[in-house]
């Protein structure tokens, strides 16, 4: 239910972006902000909140950031100003940040490497493309037939807020006390990437809007500090894990233990980093896909939300097939098949919107696109994360989990404001009174450049792997030795 919130939280809007647009009177050129604002302020925060969850206690994070999700997803619902919504949205991404890292080290913990781990993360995974239809479906309805319109999407989500609340309440164990003798956070680590990565990806999506564009003198400067800032903060996590790592090392309260350990993205010869930068694509892709094909239907097709829902229908069915096929074959198929076939099916989705004879049935592109594009969320979320708890150690899970979740957010905030600028540099030469299928057939390229990259680096980098999954529970030898192995991989 979970990655059902997250992923609807997004969709749900999306569908109503033309309703919300109308109501609050936002150009289409502003509106990808009210999407973006949620998964960026979300991506950037994950890695301090996975370290919280780590030192503190999972459940304990996860129960206060539903807590203050729930108080700022019904505060989303009462705006008169598109300014104030934009600013909820980006303060509800602080509550999601909490619980995402929070509930895949829960998962980790409770689940050792099993068969029942594959099926634990892949019903996690599922969260992903069910949210997607959920949020699409219901966020359609809502809007077109209720009274409140676009804002009853948010009083839904309030409620499935609590329900999570109230389940992790009564049905989460207890926490254990952390293992770690240093457990002090680095917040300084924290401020430099969170800052960093919000001038970076504000620059890419307010540089298209800027008075001069990309020559605007304060969108170079943003464009600048951001670099330097995330520059600075990978100088200050090789400096801390060089310090940690010392057999003479003097704690101090200026040294604490680094928030991402640079040696993480190393593990695996190098697998760990390159598994995070196929999900950052594969949901640049993803999302792009989502995002300009509902405006297509609505804007371009002129559809109403429940038509353009009845659309996107077939990634619910596909989206369930696929996660029973991989919580039953994770143990069987090579990651690198895996990954490789789910960004190539996301790629081939946009593909097919970048080719479509608008002239043409539904049947010969919309509905083989939405059967396709849920392959590479269902498929790279489960695969990466049980890739990714395999080679983390027992206290880096929320942490490893967070970093991943952190490049699934960023990827949905970056390819929704790439994609974005594309559209409106493609409208802005053709003109505003030319029909614009250019500008959306540019947005899907983009779209597919993003998957199609994604497939080359898993083949690159993942052949050789192996499986991910596990078939039958651990003995206690087998949980030696993999302990063992991820402490000498550390």
């Amino acid at each position: 239910m979970l990655t059902l919130l997250q992923v609807a939280n997004s969709t749900s809007v999306s569908i109503s972006l033309p309703t919300i647009g109308r109501d609050l009177n936002v150009p289409q050129a502003n509106l990808f902000w009210l999407v973006s604002a949620y998964p960026l302020s979300s991506g950037c925060l994950l890695l301090v909140f996975g370290r919280l969850a780590d030192i503190y206690g999972r459940k304990k994070v996860f129960l206060l950031g539903n807590a203050f999700l729930g108080a700022i997803t019904l505060g989303c619902a009462f705006p008169t100003k598109v300014l104030t919504l934009e600013v909820l949205r980006g303060i509800q991404g602080i509550g999601s940040a909490a619980v995402i890292p929070a509930s895949l080290g829960i998962l980790a913990e409770t689940f050792p490497p099993s068969r029942a781990r594959s099926m634990a993360f892949a019903t996690f995974s599922a969260g992903a493309p069910i949210g997607s239809v959920f949020g699409t479906a219901i966020g359609g309805v809502l809007t077109q037939y209720t009274e409140n319109s676009w804002r009853s999407n948010f009083y839904l989500m309030t409620g499935i807020v609590f329900l999570c609340f109230v389940g992790g309440l009564f049905f989460f164990d207890k926490d254990e006390p952390s293992p770690e003798l240093d457990q002090r956070v680095d917040w300084l680590g924290a401020l430099l990437v969170t800052a960093g990565l919000v001038l970076i990806v504000f620059v890419l999506g307010q540089g298209e809007l800027a008075p001069k564009q990309w020559a605007t003198p304060y969108i170079i400067a943003l464009l600048i500090v951001g670099v330097i800032l995330v520059v600075l903060f990978v100088c200050w996590q090789m400096y801390l894990e060089r310090i940690q790592d010392s057999p003479h090392v003097i704690y101090s309260v200026f040294t604490p233990p680094p928030l991402m350990k640079i040696s993480l993205w190393k593990r695996g010869n190098g697998r760990f980093a390159a598994m995070m930068l196929v999900a950052f694509l594969n949901w640049c892709s993803f999302l792009g896909w989502t995002f300009w094909t509902q405006l297509y239907y609505q804007d371009y097709k002129n559809l109403p939300p429940i038509l353009t829902v009845v659309r996107f229908l077939p990634m619910f069915v596909s989206g369930m097939l696929c996660n029973l096929f991989i919580g039953v074959m994770a143990a069987r198929i090579s990651l690198v098949y895996l990954a490789a076939i789910g960004t190539l099916c996301t790629a081939a989705a946009s593909l097919l919107f970048a080719l479509m004879d608008t002239r043409m049935t539904y049947w010969a592109f919309g509905f083989p696109a939405a059967t396709i594009v849920v392959v590479g969320a269902d498929f790279v979320y489960a695969a990466g994360t049980l890739f990714i708890a395999k080679i983390s150690l027992p206290h880096e899970q929320s942490l490893a989990g967070g970093l991943f979740q952190t490049m699934t957010q960023l990827g949905t905030s970056v390819g929704i404001t790439v994609t974005t600028v594309v559209f409106n540099r493609v409208t802005s030469r053709n003109g505003p009174d030319v029909d614009n299928i250019a500008s959306y057939r540019a947005a899907q390229w983009t779209s597919f450049a993003f998957g199609i990259l994604g497939t080359l680096l898993s083949i690159l980098f993942f052949k050789g792997v192996g499986v991910v999954g596990h078939r039958k529970p651990p003995t206690d030898a087998d949980k030696t030795a993999t302990n063992s192995e991820q402490e000498i991989k550390a």
